[in-house]
C-alpha cells in the first residue's frame, strides 16, 4: 500500500508538470465540432472536519485548519472527464481537548461531471459552472502525539465544486468534498486503534481555490455550450461555401484552387494552375495564340510585351488573409510569375505595390499594405532577385469594391506589380 501511494502521489506531480506541454504540442482537438482546451490545473485550501473514528474526549475546533489539494484534469467532452489529485489534511486539538496532531494524506482518480453543460448554464450564463466530482485512492495517516509508524488505507471521495468565471484562462472554485476510509486502523487523532469496521473515518473538505487553463484555444471545456458548437458548424458551413466560389472563373472551385488569379479563358489542370509546359512563364494556350496570331519571328519580344502588361494590368496577384501580411499558399505562384520574368529580364526592375481592405483604421491599414508588399519584396529577393530591382509602395485601402462584401475585400487584400 505504501509504495502505491507513494507512485500515485509521483504520477500526479508528473502529471502537472506536462500538461502545458502536451496541449502546446499536440495538435487540434476537435470534438463535436468545437475546438476547446481539455486540460486544467487545480489548486484549492480551506476547512477540515473529522465525522467520526475520533477517540472519546478528543475533538478538532469548530473550524479546523488546515486543508490543501491539487489536481489536474483532462475533459475528454464538455460534458464528462477525470482528474488526479492530491490532499493534504492537518487535524489539531480544540478547546478542552488532550493535546494532539495528525496528517492525513490522500491521492484519488476521480470522474468528472460537467453539470452546467449537461444542464445547459449557457443559456443563462457564461459565468457561473457546476461540477461533480468522485472516485477512489489511498490515503494515509501519522501522528505526532499517538501511534508510531503510518495507518494506510483506500478510501472513496465525492464531491460538489462551483465555478466562478474570471476569465478564459481562470476560475475561481468553491468546493465542498466527503471522504470515506475503509480499514482505517487508528483514529484521525491517533490515539487509539479504531473499532473493527469495514468502513471507518468519514471526513468533510470545504476549500476555494482557483482553477488554470491549459491550452492554445480560446474556451476550455468547462465553458463550451451548445451555442459554441453551432457557431463553429456555421463558421465550417460558411467556410465549405466561400470555397466552393470560383473567382478566376476557371472552372476550379477556390477551395482546390493552387491559382486563384489565372488567367480568364487560359486552360488550367485539374487544381487550377494555368497550363505551361514548356515553363517560360505563359500558357500554352496564349503562347499558341501569340505564335498564331505574330508569328514565330516576333514571338519572343510580342511574348515578354505581354506578359509584362499582364503583371501592369493587374492580373498577376498574391492575396493574403484578413489582418496578415503573409501570404496565402494558393497565391505564391503569382510571386513565383514575377520572379521568372525578372530573371529572363535582368535590366526591367518592378515595383511591388502592396493594398488593404476598408475594415480598421486607415493608418494601420497603410502600413499593413507596405507590410504585405515588404513580405512580398522578401520572397522574390530569397529567390534570386537582386533587392535593388524591387521597390516597395505602400498604396494602404483599395476602395474600388463594396466594403460590405468578403468576397470582394478578399480580392483587394493584394499586392500587385508594376514592371518598368
Amino acid at each position: 500500500m505504501k509504495k502505491l501511494f507513494t507512485s500515485s502521489a509521483i504520477f500526479m506531480l508528473a502529471l502537472v508538470a506536462s500538461a502545458q506541454d502536451m496541449t502546446t504540442t499536440s495538435t487540434k482537438a476537435v470534438v463535436d465540432n468545437t475546438e476547446y482546451n481539455k486540460w486544467s490545473i487545480e489548486l484549492n485550501g480551506g476547512l477540515n472536519k473529522p465525522i467520526r473514528t475520533m477517540t472519546a474526549g478528543y475533538t478538532t475546533g469548530p473550524v479546523n485548519f488546515f486543508h490543501g489539494d491539487l489536481g489536474a484534469r483532462y475533459m475528454f467532452s464538455p460534458k464528462f472527464g477525470l482528474k488526479l489529485d492530491f490532499g493534504y489534511d492537518k487535524f489539531q486539538e480544540g478547546d478542552d481537548t488532550p493535546q494532539f496532531e495528525s496528517t492525513y494524506l490522500r491521492t484519488d482518480l476521480q470522474a468528472v461531471i460537467n453539470l452546467s453543460r449537461a444542464l445547459n448554464f449557457e443559456t443563462w450564463t457564461n459565468t457561473i459552472g457546476l461540477l461533480v466530482h468522485g472516485g477512489f485512492g489511498v490515503s494515509q495517516l501519522t501522528s505526532e502525539n499517538g501511534f508510531n509508524g503510518e495507518d494506510y488505507m483506500g478510501n472513496g471521495i465525492i464531491g460538489l465544486t462551483g465555478q466562478l468565471r474570471l476569465s478564459d484562462r481562470i476560475a475561481l472554485t468553491g468546493d465542498l468534498t466527503g471522504i470515506v476510509n475503509a480499514k482505517q486502523n487508528f483514529n484521525f487523532d491517533g490515539m487509539r486503534a479504531a473499532g473493527p469496521s469495514t468502513v471507518d473515518g468519514m471526513l468533510l473538505n470545504a476549500s476555494i481555490g482557483l482553477t488554470f487553463y491549459l491550452g492554445k484555444n480560446k474556451l476550455h471545456a468547462d465553458w463550451v455550450g451548445e451555442a459554441d458548437k453551432y457557431n463553429d458548424l456555421e463558421k465550417r458551413v460558411s467556410f465549405i461555401e466561400t470555397g466552393l466560389l470560383d473567382t478566376d472563373k476557371d472552372g476550379v472551385a477556390d477551395l482546390y484552387d493552387l491559382e486563384p488569379n489565372s488567367i480568364a479563358g487560359v486552360a488550367v489542370n485539374t487544381k487550377g494552375q494555368s497550363i505551361d509546359t514548356n515553363q517560360n512563364g505563359v500558357p500554352d494556350e496564349l503562347e499558341s495564340y501569340l505564335d498564331k496570331t505574330y508569328g514565330q519571328s516576333g514571338k519572343a519580344a510580342t511574348t515578354n510585351n505581354t506578359v509584362e502588361d499582364l503583371i501592369n494590368k493587374g492580373y498577376v496577384n498574391v492575396y493574403f488573409d484578413f489582418n496578415s501580411s503573409k501570404p496565402t499558399n494558393a497565391s505564391l505562384p503569382g510571386v513565383g510569375f514575377l520572379v521568372k520574368y525578372l530573371k529572363e529580364n535582368p535590366s526591367k526592375n518592378a515595383d511591388i505595390v502592396g493594398y488593404a481592405d476598408e475594415i480598421g483604421n486607415s493608418s494601420y491599414n497603410t502600413e499593413l499594405s507596405r507590410k504585405r508588399a515588404e513580405a512580398v519584396k522578401q520572397i522574390a529577393t530569397s529567390s534570386g532577385i537582386d533587392a535593388s530591382r524591387l521597390n516597395v509602395i505602400a498604396n494602404g485601402e483599395d476602395a474600388s469594391v463594396n466594403k460590405d462584401s468578403k468576397d470582394a475585400r478578399q480580392i483587394v487584400r493584394r499586392v500587385s506589380f508594376q514592371v518598368k
